[in-house]
């Protein structure tokens, strides 16, 4: 039996950015409080450096390495490119808020690049085997990293719940996996779909296997009735882990349901487009309706991210090419309003106070102008008010939810988001239209000032030239 020797290069940025979080973790073991910052500078190296390869890498045909586990193609290639933008400023976002709470530690930084490690493997998985591998890697990532305030009541709680319903979910998953291994004798994305093409297998058997995979990806995505975990550890996690958590891997998750529903069960589509429907549907209504409710802002965000989540079941569940580009674009979309919607609580914290109480945005114009103006721009597009980014991607989503028949569902969507548009407006109603609670004028440090700033400017320059994006995403799934 010959061996096949794998082409390595396919798999590069997984290489840096493993070899440079090992790196990090050993130059961490050697530098004092004072010398810190280098571990976030080579953290941001690490991130420029994959997106680079990344880059070069880049082609528009799908080529497969490591006896077919692994998947090069212009979806994972720009997906991958999403999440190092993401987290590159994430960590921009987060460094001052880590530093005044004794958290700017190379645990942080390597938790969050181990984490980075998973997404890709994720994202370029065609095998049952890799997806689960890189699954892992995140989860467990992120598990350590809501825990990280050991001494903290509220976030060990947090990541003890998050940790134990991930477990059940992970099982769940893996389950479903050995169910279809079993059937169809294989392991190899490819190789299932073929299968189940042939016709056959049981057909019970396989949607069997099917159910219990969905549950898996309905609760990494968030998704009701899968949603329990979210609002506890968006709440109790620091502000800086949250966003984190809320943001890239969102997109990791896309990129697994897109691998495991089109590239592996494509043939099982009638099946679990009834399954995603009634996902959505629970999704943006159960969210948007409970975030009407929320006088915390970070659980607030929490509801909100569940309701965004249907819409992007929503592109995915039309079945078409369009409609994974829609379901990408909205992704993307939403990782960057995430961004700033939890960059927006960083802003307004400081040392000993979270500013996650909807009462601490009372009269934010009268303190700070300029920054009211940003979280207005950030909650009109979380609601969808044109000409925001937030409005395009919903508006891709119902179109590809239209082009597939299913009128009656965008109409659903389009009610629930319309209701949904309540709590977002309560945020600007309270910082234009209350008396401050404290007059003190907000003035937080210049670098997270101007990330902020050009986070929520982005926002606006995106809804004005929206098309730039939405060309990529459809050339991702133009093969």
């Amino acid at each position: 039996m010959n061996f096949e020797m794998p082409n390595f290069a396919l798999a590069m940025p997984e290489m840096f950015v493993l070899g440079m979080a090992c790196l990090i973790l050993l130059v961490d073991l050697f530098l004092n409080e004072r010398s810190r910052v280098v571990t976030y500078l080579l953290s941001q190296a690490t991130l420029v450096g994959a997106f680079i390869l990344t880059l070069s890498l880049y082609t528009p045909v799908r080529e497969l390495t490591f006896s077919g586990t692994f998947v090069l193609d212009p979806m994972a290639s720009v997906l991958k490119m999403a999440v190092y933008a993401v987290v590159f400023v994430m960590f921009l976002y987060t460094r001052s808020y880590l530093q005044a709470r004794q958290m700017f530690t190379g645990e942080f930084y390597t938790l969050a690049l181990f984490g980075v490690l998973g997404m890709m493997v994720m994202i370029s998985a065609h095998s049952f085997l890799t997806l689960y591998l890189g699954l892992e890697l995140l989860s467990l990532s992120m598990y350590a990293m809501v825990a990280l305030q050991r001494d903290n009541r509220v976030a060990s709680e947090a990541a003890m719940k998050y940790f134990l319903l991930g477990a059940m979910a992970s099982a769940m998953l893996l389950y479903g996996m050995s169910m279809l291994y079993g059937v169809t004798g294989s392991l190899d994305l490819g190789e299932i779909s073929r299968a189940i093409d042939e016709g056959e297998i049981e057909r019970m058997l396989l949607v069997f296997g099917l159910v219990f995979m969905l549950v898996g990806v309905a609760f990494k995505l968030g998704a009701v009735p899968f949603h329990m975990w979210v609002p506890d550890v968006y709440h109790g996690a620091p502000t800086a882990v949250t966003q984190f958590i809320s943001t890239a891997p969102k997109i990791a998750a896309f990129a697994l349901l897109i691998r495991l529903l089109v590239d592996g069960l494509g043939g099982l589509q009638s099946e679990w487009h009834d399954i995603l429907v009634l996902l959505a549907i629970l999704s943006i209504s159960v969210g948007n309706i409970i975030a009407i409710a929320q006088t915390n802002i970070k659980r607030m965000l929490a509801y909100s991210g569940i309701a965004h989540a249907g819409f992007l079941i929503l592109g995915v569940l039309s079945g078409t090419a369009e409609g994974y580009a829609a379901g990408m674009f909205y992704v993307i979309v939403y990782a960057v309003m995430g961004l700033a919607g939890f960059g927006m609580v960083l802003l307004m914290s400081r040392a000993g106070f979270e500013a996650d109480s909807l009462e601490d945005y009372k009269g934010l114009n009268q303190r700070n102008p300029w920054f009211a103006l940003m979280v207005l721009f950030i909650m009109f597009s979380m609601a969808g008010v044109p000409p925001f980014i937030g409005f395009w991607a919903k508006l891709a989503v119902l179109q590809a939810v239209v082009a597939s028949g299913l009128i009656w569902l965008a109409v659903l969507a389009v009610i629930f988001s319309v209701i949904g548009a309540f709590y977002y407006l309560r945020v600007i109603k309270l910082m234009y239209f209350d008396a401050p609670a404290d007059e003190a004028r907000i003035e937080p440090g210049r670098e997270l000032a101007a990330v902020f700033s050009g986070n929520a400017l982005v926002i606006l320059a995106m809804g004005l030239f929206p098309g730039a994006l939405m060309a990529i995403c459809i050339q991702a799934f133009a093969l």
